[in-house]
């Protein structure tokens, strides 16, 4: 069995060109390098350097074995992570909580950048448009746009706040037009969301200028409230951060005031402070974080795009 420590003396060498290189890229001294790469050859034995004037080249057999020994020191930097993660005890399993709409365009992009940094922390996304009750434990942690707290065990962390608007299809805007007044919402198909989805307030402060006309379907998911959308069945409330992006959905009214909604990440109290939560939550904030300051920023452009073909109608001020 070859000593670790001598493999990592002969690609040091073998990189550095000279026992005094591998000794300062080691950290250990000129003597140390020698004797081990000795050691080695001894074991092997065979030459695996050539020893000059200008330093140390490898020999064929010693090229021979760059590539085996490099798959050992891959080997060798995964068990250490992986030893260090156990240590830290930034490893094991966590449910997770979503709906769709969220965990596709948010959460899976962010879990692929979370492995890089954690390995040993699987992740299993529950999505549902359901509030699961995180006490009883059927789910370690959500991620939700409103948090009873009081009286509970849960914790929350806020990540966002961001704003909603009315939104329609292209296809939509060319066949029925768009409302150029909140009076004009009565005389548009309307879209709303079902009870059982919970409350979101902009589709509540919507249908309250429907005239009384109930809406044309309603939806208990924002994942396919956002397809009904483009689908063109009617007029939506929409997040910004989703719907302006994208080009076939058409915004018909400035932000809603009080449809504007949070987003929080909730867990239990007692398992907030164990390392795999606490690393998940520490990473996931902020980079949703970044994540909406991005999209808001190409939200803005396409804004600017579209002012010119539809003005959304001015409702600040109205409640």
């Amino acid at each position: 069995m070859f000593d670790w420590n001598d493999l990592k003396a002969f690609l040091a060498v073998a990189r550095g060109g000279s026992t005094l290189a591998a000794s300062k890229a080691l950290g250990v001294n000129q003597t140390t390098v020698a004797r081990r790469i000795e050691s080695l050859e001894h074991e092997l034995g065979f030459k695996l350097f050539e020893r000059g004037q200008t330093g140390s080249r490898l020999t064929e057999a010693g090229e021979a074995l760059i590539s085996e020994a490099e798959n050992v020191e891959r080997a060798a930097i995964r068990f250490e992570n992986h030893a260090a993660s156990q240590m830290r005890g930034v490893a094991g399993a966590l449910r997770l909580t979503t709906n769709e709409l969220v965990a596709n365009t948010m959460i899976i992009p962010a879990l692929a950048e979370f492995r890089k940094l954690h390995p040993d922390v699987q992740v299993d996304l529950v999505i549902t448009d359901r509030s699961l009750d995180l006490a009883s434990g059927e789910a370690d942690l959500a991620i939700r746009t409103a948090v009873e707290l009081a009286a509970s065990d849960l914790v929350a962390r806020k990540i966002t706040e961001h704003p909603m608007a009315l939104y329609c299809s292209r296809e939509y805007a060319i066949r029925r037009g768009t409302p150029g007044s909140l009076d004009e919402l009565k005389d548009h198909d309307l879209i709303d969301v079902a009870p059982e989805g919970g409350e979101i307030a902009a589709a509540t402060w919507m249908m309250r200028y429907s005239g009384g006309k109930p809406p044309i379907t309603r939806s208990n998911s924002m994942g396919s409230l956002v397809y009904a959308v483009k689908a063109g069945l009617g007029i939506g409330a929409l997040p910004c951060t989703v719907a302006d992006p994208d080009r076939e959905l058409v915004r018909c009214s400035e932000d809603i005031p009080e449809g504007r909604a949070s987003s929080w990440i909730v867990t239990r109290r007692e398992l907030k402070d164990t390392p795999r939560v606490r690393a998940f939550i520490d990473f996931l904030v902020p980079y949703l974080q970044d994540f909406f300051k991005r999209v808001e920023e190409r939200s803005r452009l396409r804004r600017e795009e579209d002012a010119a073909a539809v003005v959304p109608f001015p409702i600040r001020g109205v409640g």
